[in-house]
């Protein structure tokens, strides 16, 4: 097996000849790259490619693919301390978990919190993550300087809620307005940071700040992120305050169009498909998430055939391009599939596509990156394909979606710079912000007083077994129930006999 070194990809201008080239006209034999100044300044047949540039030594890559990175279109990055608080979670636990946990954040645990979580996207090969604001009480720079610091591509949300929707007080419109222009002008340098706005959920945001910041963006030429159509109670409550679905509501109030990045979307009736392809709007398919926490799989195949613009998000739940690409399409299958007989669901070319390009032109950087052509900005992926898991190729966009793994990835690059090299940074010390962040993060917890319904995974096997429940709250057992400390549900589990209360 043929291994590029560390000290060959770090030059700022590469000639790089991979195995196979992921364009966006398909996989391609034979062909070189030419990254400088952060861009794919030339991509094409390796010979025309080494006669052009003869004073280049280039850099081969026989067993290796070179790939868009993945882009995902839906993040909470200041949340990454609680990850694992979601499990067994019911829907809606923003209010119980999220919002206390990122209002427990100071500014060291925020930018700790947030660069943690843009080590494990660019670990995952991400190398561009659109974070969908938060609700931290500091300067969201902070959150900007995690993601330059870690070195991926962010696209920066700032909350622009004016409306009490349960989980904080109303803000002025004019002061949430202001907020907003000088987010976009403060971002809009064009640096690996850029910005968007960002509202909860519809009702967070009164019906003229939600046309304000669509206005805004619009001119910008950023995105508002919003969470649309995620939960029953959500779809509901605006069914009781409006008359009408949120989706619908957005539409009423002017703030649906090509500027918003719907998150979810998953509770959709066929006239609100109809609604966001006739708008421009994108979503954001969040298929882990709905697994883990939500009520429904968004019909991300009615999606691509109707015309609408998505990209694949994680959610936060966990930063693993390639296995996010596997869950859109299985989620996919068991949800509409079998039942209609499609044994394709998209093929595996669609997944990849709404993983890189896709997701870039729904999160607003359309023009810029997700792809490997001439001009775009240099943010890619090596990927060892020597191994067993994908030898011999018949159908490389299906193998790199249901066989593909992040312990593949021999580097990533973001505009054109070595930022990942065999899953560590290239430039700064990884292990020591894991190890800071694994201190930090007990500490944040317990001071947010987290909420859970469900109890951890050894309370709940034990809830069935004659030995009697850990009491909620309880220190961690010795099976390693790490998370019974940091708080107790609002509604308890039956209290086991002999519990202080």
């Amino acid at each position: 097996m043929t291994d590029p070194t560390h000290d060959l990809l770090r030059h700022d201008t590469l000639l790089l000849v991979p195995g196979v080239t992921l364009t966006p006209d398909g996989p391609l034999d034979r062909h070189a790259v030419l990254v400088r100044d952060g861009v794919f300044d030339d991509v094409g047949p390796v010979e025309r490619l080494l006669r052009t540039h003869p004073s280049l030594t280039p850099v081969r890559l026989p067993e290796h693919v070179l790939m868009p990175g993945f882009v995902d279109t839906h993040h909470h990055l200041t949340q990454s301390f609680g990850g694992a608080l979601a499990f067994g979670e019911p829907s809606e636990i923003f209010r119980r978990v999220w919002v206390p946990l990122e209002r427990a954040l100071d500014e060291e645990s925020a930018y700790v919190a947030a660069k943690l979580a843009a080590l494990e996207s660019l670990r995952g090969g991400f190398t561009t993550v659109a974070e969908s604001g938060t609700r931290a009480a500091v300067d969201v720079d902070v959150v900007a300087s995690a993601t330059r610091d870690a070195g991926i591509r962010c696209v920066l949300g700032l909350v622009c809620n004016d409306a009490s929707d349960g989980t904080g007080e109303d803000a002025g419109p004019r002061a949430v307005l202001a907020a907003a222009e000088r987010h976009l002008a403060r971002y809009g340098g064009g640096d690996l940071v850029h910005p968007s706005l960002a509202v909860s959920v519809p009702e967070a945001a009164t019906a003229s700040t939600l046309a304000a910041t669509a206005r805004l963006a619009a001119e910008a030429g950023a995105v508002v992120q919003i969470h649309v159509n995620e939960h029953l109670v959500a779809v509901e409550r605006s069914l009781v305050r409006h008359g009408l679905r949120p989706l619908e509501h957005l539409r009423q109030v002017g703030a649906l169009g090509p500027q918003l990045l719907a998150a979810h979307a998953t509770l959709l009736t066929p006239s609100e498909v109809t609604l966001l392809a006739d708008s421009g709007a994108a979503v954001s398919y969040n298929p882990v998430a709905s697994a883990w926490k939500g009520n429904a799989v968004a019909p991300a195949t009615a999606f691509a055939e109707r015309g609408v613009r998505f990209g694949l998000g994680t959610d936060g739940t966990r930063g693993d391009g390639f296995r996010l690409a596997d869950a859109a399409e299985f989620a996919q299958r068991l949800t509409y599939g079998l039942a209609s007989g499609d044994s394709s669901c998209g093929a595996g070319w669609t997944w990849l596509e709404r993983a890189t390009a896709g997701g870039a032109d729904a999160a607003g950087l359309g023009g810029l990156t997700g792809r490997v052509a001439p001009g775009a900005a240099a943010d890619f992926l090596l990927v060892d394909v020597g191994g067993p898991e994908m030898q011999p190729s018949w159908d490389l966009p299906w193998e790199l979606v249901r066989r593909g793994n992040r312990d593949q990835l021999t580097a990533v690059f973001v505009a054109g710079r070595l930022r990942l090299w065999r899953g560590w940074p290239s430039d700064w010390d990884g292990p020591a912000l894991v190890r800071r962040a694994a201190a930090l993060g007990r500490r944040v917890v317990r001071r947010a007083q987290v909420v859970r319904a469900h109890p951890t995974s050894v309370a709940a096997r034990n809830r069935g077994a004659t030995a009697p429940s850990p009491c909620p709250g309880s220190s961690p057992d010795a099976a390693g129930s790490a998370v019974a400390a940091t708080a107790a549900p609002v509604t308890a589990p039956a209290r086991p006999e002999g519990c202080p209360r």
